[in-house]
């Protein structure tokens, strides 16, 4: 880890980058490196373009050698920045989802959207300017579209079930997934003798359970060796962790499926409370110290966003 960018290095030319957004070690822009040409994997929000670009410098990675920008979905935690970040960069491509791509063009209905939510002075403290990438520097994707880096090969996998506009990229010649949020969340304070624990995430407004089983065995079928997760960077022996995530999901439809019908001041707080019993039991057995404490502490966000986005998928089952 590099204390004045705060970079990691891994295996196979990638490197995180810690955006710093909310907290260090929660929201990762990976870095591929390959014969002198770049690309980046996720932008996080407009207020860390310029650590992704200190971190280009540091690296010695002139701005006109990245080629391009991959999207793994336009959630502002992973594309707020794409706009600002492509101004500097005079050669890159945004690579989009074709349910994203129109968002990212003109963002006027993700930024409307997301002051309704959090009210304008909170969103622009979390996410500052979302600038409109230009169509003409736009590759919208096609699933199993293949793309190369100086000849190193890639694959795009279209993975619906934490959003539709939801894609991976996967790096074919190393067996490396960059999974975005499909593969869930992976935050390092929950590392038990360097084995991660990982959170499925089921935030709104698209959440589908049986769709998000579906991505994550097709993402396993790839056989990868490791996972590059958004939040937060580099996994392994991911046939424990994707069987961890399909338990929660099935387990998350359970709970939801029982405050179906309950109104949402009763079923918000029962499934936050639910989700949160089976976590604090999965820290527990992981060997976490002090399991219920490190899961208020940290998950606290990813227990009221899990609740909102099962409340939504119910929403959306009612004839």
């Amino acid at each position: 880890m590099n204390a004045a960018t705060d970079i990691t290095r891994h295996p196979d030319g990638i490197f995180a980058i810690d955006t710093h957004y909310l907290r260090p070690q929660f929201d990762a822009v990976h870095l591929i490196v390959q014969d002198g040409r770049a690309a980046l994997v996720d932008t996080a929000t407009s207020h860390s373009v310029p650590r992704v670009l200190a971190a280009l410098d540091e690296l010695g990675i002139a701005r006109d050698a990245v080629d391009w920008v991959f999207l793994t979905h336009v959630h502002l935690d992973h594309a707020g920045g794409a706009g600002q970040l492509l101004q500097a960069l005079p050669r890159a491509r945004a690579v989009l989802h074709p349910r994203g791509a129109p968002h990212m063009i003109d963002p006027r209905k993700l930024i409307d959207a997301s002051i309704a939510v959090y009210g304008r002075e909170t969103y622009e403290r979390l996410y500052g300017e979302l600038v409109p990438i230009d169509a003409a520097r736009v590759d919208i994707t096609t699933d199993g579209q293949r793309l190369e880096l100086a000849g190193r090969p890639f694959e795009v996998a279209h993975t619906p079930g934490h959003a539709l506009h939801h894609q991976a990229l996967v790096d074919l010649g190393t067996a490396s997934l960059f999974t975005g949020d499909t593969f869930g969340v992976a935050y390092r304070e929950f590392d038990v003798q360097g084995r991660a624990l990982v959170m499925a995430t089921t935030s709104p407004t698209q959440f589908d359970p049986q769709q998000l089983i579906a991505s994550i065995h097709r993402l396993l079928a790839y056989r990868p060796q490791a996972a590059y997760l958004t939040h937060y960077s580099r996994v392994t022996d991911l046939e424990r962790l994707g069987a961890d995530l399909e338990m929660q999901v099935r387990e998350f439809e359970r709970f939801a499926l029982e405050q179906a019908g309950a109104p949402p001041e009763v079923a918000q707080p029962a499934l936050c409370a639910a989700i949160r019993s089976l976590w604090v039991e999965m820290a527990r057995r992981h060997g976490c110290a002090e399991p219920a404490a490190l899961i208020d502490a940290v998950l606290g966000l990813d227990l009221q966003l899990n609740a909102d986005g099962l409340l939504a998928w119910l929403a959306r089952r009612r004839p």
